[in-house]
């Protein structure tokens, strides 16, 4: 278990820049290391710089899909015990089975419920 200094980080990817700001000022004052990235592009990179406990990430996003994000972070020895927040906009049963069968943690379906996604957090990183 972390000392009560070190911060636990999250790793948000969303391209939608207000949802974005919000989830990354929300988490950030409850505490958390926030990194958050706006597509797709360097999310490897990052992920060996910042080293997150946990990710928030969309399914939607510009440059690459958020579902083969998900299978390759899933299919990777280094990241795949690495906890997944789907937050999407995408509210459909299949949506939702297709990311919880790639790995997905937990699905969120926007717009979220802050309490909710703090308190699952909580419980994530809690084990």
């Amino acid at each position: 278990m972390p000392s009560a200094n070190v911060r636990s980080k999250i790793l948000i990817v969303e391209d939608n820049a207000l949802n974005r700001q919000m989830l990354d000022d929300y988490l950030s004052f409850c505490g958390y290391e926030i990194l958050s990235l706006a597509d797709g592009t360097c999310f490897f990179q990052k992920m060996i710089e910042f080293q997150p406990q946990l990710i928030l990430l969309d399914l939607k996003l510009p440059d690459i899909d958020g579902y083969t994000l998900l299978e390759k972070l899933k299919n990777s020895a280094d990241w795949q015990h690495i906890p997944i927040f789907v937050v999407s906009a995408f509210a459909f049963s299949a949506d939702q089975q297709r990311a919880l069968s790639l790995g997905a943690t937990r699905y969120f379906v926007k717009p979220v419920n802050l309490t909710e996604l703090k308190q699952a957090i909580k419980e994530e990183l809690a084990t």
